[in-house]
């Protein structure tokens, strides 16, 4: 069934630094978008680099027909993320690349923008201006100000000032702006974005792949070496903006029970630190895993006892805690480390059980090792229905038809 009542086929490009087959979160969500466009009937076209994003060795190949979606992928030198100007070299690849790319395509009905690289919504306004054609920036992070907070760009400089100058000029020109949270549009609307542009969703759980999985659990613990042990669970992109030091400090502060296990899981540019805590201070209650298949997330996902979800202070309504959603959808407890006014306690508060949502402050890692022992004393939970409940608000099959009938209005006069 077409997810929307479109009256005609449009002409849609995907824009950013991430697609299939990648398995960071913004490939997954464009991937989902992407299927259920082709599925209301729409052309698409995806924009992507032919590097994994986590993984720059692993290649994808330059031009592919999926599933109805025609992909190009951009070449970059893959230089990594170890230094800043490594990661500026291969964003100015892919800037000049994709350009090349774009000139070449016809015109697009409406384009929609992620944000990997920094600003790419820029390159498409521009596309869009010398072609025709709506654009529609969806705001994964909200950059330079996320660059600023994390220490990469200095406010005021002249970095700071084109980049800034840039996006307001796309985000101006936008039919359409996809903010992730209240946080985030009331950012936008402090930047002179108008109110009625600004759509608010979030990114949805992948609720057709990710179920609790009773046999999966026990399967994954005993593969790792978890059976017997209470989980606690970081799963997905390890960066600056959801700081891990106050649950290092508190599986440091565990170190000598034996009953709890810290599993991170994923990548990015934190996961070495991870690694390195570890090592430095010779901790066997933590265990690093890569990014797990999709097929094998419901497995993954469903052996924690405990998840754990952060939010930086300084990056609220700059980035979003998407990994919340998948935990909602399993129904297991979770602990969100934040300040108090940010998304995850908007969704703390919701839930009845305070079993099921623990609330932790940054810096206070004393407090969250007893949050974590304590649980841990009260044994394994089963799976909340509220939560589920609360997770079927979030779910693809919500939020995804909304997603599609923003951008199919986006390019109606």
């Amino acid at each position: 069934m077409p997810e929307s009542d479109a009256p005609h086929c449009m002409r849609i490009l995907l824009l950013n630094q991430c697609f299939y087959p990648d398995h960071v979160s913004s490939a997954q969500h464009l991937t989902d978008l992407a299927l259920g466009l082709v599925e209301a009937g729409h052309e698409v076209t995806a924009v992507a680099s032919s590097r994994g994003y986590d993984d720059p060795d692993k290649r994808y190949p330059v031009h592919e027909s999926w599933r109805g979606v025609t992909i190009h992928r951009i070449w970059t030198p893959g230089l990594g993320k170890t230094a800043k100007w490594r990661r500026i070299l291969d964003f100015a690849t892919f800037w000049i690349n994709a350009t090349l790319i774009l000139l070449r395509l016809r015109r697009f009905d409406v384009t929609v923008c992620l944000t990997s690289p920094p600003l790419i919504s820029s390159l498409g306004t521009l596309m869009a201006a010398l072609k025709g054609g709506a654009v529609v920036p969806w705001v994964m992070d909200l950059n330079p100000d996320e660059a600023v907070a994390a220490g990469w760009l200095k406010a005021g400089g002249l970095a700071e000032r084109i980049m800034s100058t840039l996006q307001g000029w796309s985000f101006h020109r936008a039919a359409r702006i996809v903010a992730l949270d209240r946080f985030m549009a009331e950012r936008l609307k402090a930047k002179g974005v108008r109110e009625e542009v600004i759509h608010v969703d979030a990114p949805w759980s992948h609720d057709d792949a990710v179920r609790y999985n009773e046999a999966g659990r026990t399967a994954f613990r005993t593969k790792h070496g978890l059976t017997g042990k209470f989980v606690v669970m970081y799963s997905g992109n390890h960066s600056p903006c959801h700081p891990l030091d106050t649950l290092l400090e508190a599986a440091l502060a565990l170190g000598s029970n034996e009953d709890v296990h810290f599993l991170f899981v994923g990548g990015g540019s934190e996961f070495a630190k991870v690694k390195a805590f570890r090592a430095t201070h010779e901790l066997g209650n933590i265990t690093t895993l890569p990014y797990q298949p999709l097929a094998e997330l419901s497995a993954s996902l469903s052996s924690a006892d405990l998840h754990v979800v952060v939010m930086g202070a300084p990056f609220v309504g700059m980035v979003h805690p998407c990994k919340i959603y998948n935990i909602l959808t399993l129904g297991l407890p979770f602990v969100g480390i934040g300040p108090e006014e940010c998304h995850l306690a908007d969704l703390a508060l919701r839930l009845p059980d305070p079993r099921y949502a623990l609330v932790a402050r940054h810096g206070q890692a004393a407090a969250l090792a007893f949050l974590i022992e304590t649980a841990a004393q009260g044994g394994a939970l089963p799976p909340s229905e509220d939560l589920r409940v609360l997770g079927r608000e979030y779910g693809a099959g919500t939020l995804r038809p909304r997603l599609v009938k923003v951008i199919e209005d986006a390019a109606r006069p």
